[in-house]
């Protein structure tokens, strides 16, 4: 008999419970502990690193068993997450950008009520190459041209001609254009598109501020969820590039480098204040129905919090969090303390100031 992948239960679990919604959402109204010793987190492979180094040191420092984490896109994590309250559905999923309000309303119409969200930190989306070779300066209007399907020609929108990066700009490199990016189910891929397509589309003639999709014709390719293997690509490969989170740059500068944006390198203080154009804030969502059912949320949670962890003097510094400040983090150990539910008003708003 064939085994299935966690992961693969889950999709399939949560495919059927978004296909029969007339039958009836996946929910444990009782208030007994579900049989599993572990918890289950899922999203994000940006956070992943984060959310694992966590799990690890809780399972290596108290009685708990290490939580089972997996990266499977800010996107299908939310999926997942949101199937209903179940012991067969995640407890924690990772995020790369806040939920949106439909992922609020999907958890909502499948039982997931009570679900707080905590920001852990910042993070900035690397153009990355080649470490040892000429380093590119892109401006975003650049690298909308570069991704998007249709770009203006003669005032109109067309299939995008643009071959190397010098038919977009002669200062640009002599070089075919080769992107490795995230998919669709991923939080970088839709911080990308907010950050600089969007953007771009907002500032280049032609698009009226409508903003194209991301181009199919092999120039953009789709890498997956591990962000490894896109450095792997790019440490063989001198006239790729590709996207992906500032973690994964401090991890491999022996390998990689990263492109300027807008004139600005990413750098944490940048990143941090904001500075760095594509910067972004990072989060993971607890499923507070499973908390006392599944041995461990509240100690996950409060380690991931700790100045050992999220502080700028904590381990996840060295995995490449850029950490939040002092009384921003404090105003999310009080919201995780008084399990402060998730509220339209809170995605706009995240770390609850002004």
């Amino acid at each position: 008999m064939p085994t299935f992948s966690y992961t693969a239960r889950l999709i399939c679990t949560a495919a059927a419970a978004l296909l029969l919604a007339g039958c009836g959402h996946r929910q444990d109204t009782g208030d007994h502990e579900y049989s599993r010793a572990q918890m289950r987190i899922v999203g994000s492979s940006t956070v992943y690193p984060f959310s694992s180094y966590v799990a690890e040191e809780l399972g290596a420092t108290t009685d708990l068993r290490t939580p089972v984490v997996e990266a499977t896109g800010s996107g299908g994590g939310f999926k997942l997450f949101c199937a209903g309250v179940a012991e067969d559905t995640p407890d924690v999923t990772n995020a790369s950008r806040p939920m949106k309000p439909s992922e609020l309303a999907m958890c909502r119409g499948n039982g997931v009520e009570d679900v707080s969200q905590i920001m852990l930190g910042f993070d900035g989306i690397v153009i990355g190459q080649k470490a040892g070779i000429p380093a590119m300066d892109l401006t975003r209007e650049q690298l909308t041209l570069a991704v998007a399907d249709r770009v203006p020609r003669d005032g109109q929108l067309v299939s995008n001609p643009y071959k190397k990066w010098s038919d977009i700009d002669a200062s640009l490199p002599d070089r075919d254009i080769l992107i490795y990016g995230p998919p669709t189910s991923s939080g970088t891929r839709d911080a990308f598109e907010e950050l600089v397509v969007d953007y771009g589309a907002e500032h280049i003639d032609g698009y009226d501020g409508q903003a194209p999709t991301i181009r199919q014709d092999g120039k953009y390719v789709p890498s997956g969820e591990n962000d490894n293997l896109v450095v792997q690509k790019l440490a063989q490969n001198p006239n790729a590039v590709g996207i992906f989170g500032y973690s994964f740059l401090e991890e491999n500068r022996d390998k990689i480098q990263a492109a300027r944006i807008d004139g600005i390198k990413p750098e944490r203080a940048l990143i941090s204040s904001g500075e760095y154009p594509i910067s972004r804030s990072l989060f993971f969502y607890v499923k507070n129905a499973h908390v006392g059912r599944v041995p461990g949320m509240d100690e996950y949670v409060q380690l991931f919090l700790s100045d050992p962890m999220a502080s700028p003097r904590g381990a996840l510094k060295t995995l490449g969090l850029i950490s939040l400040p002092a009384d921003e983090l404090e105003a999310m150990r009080q919201n995780w303390q008084q399990r402060k539910p998730v509220t339209k008003d809170s995605l706009e708003n995240p770390s609850g100031k002004g």
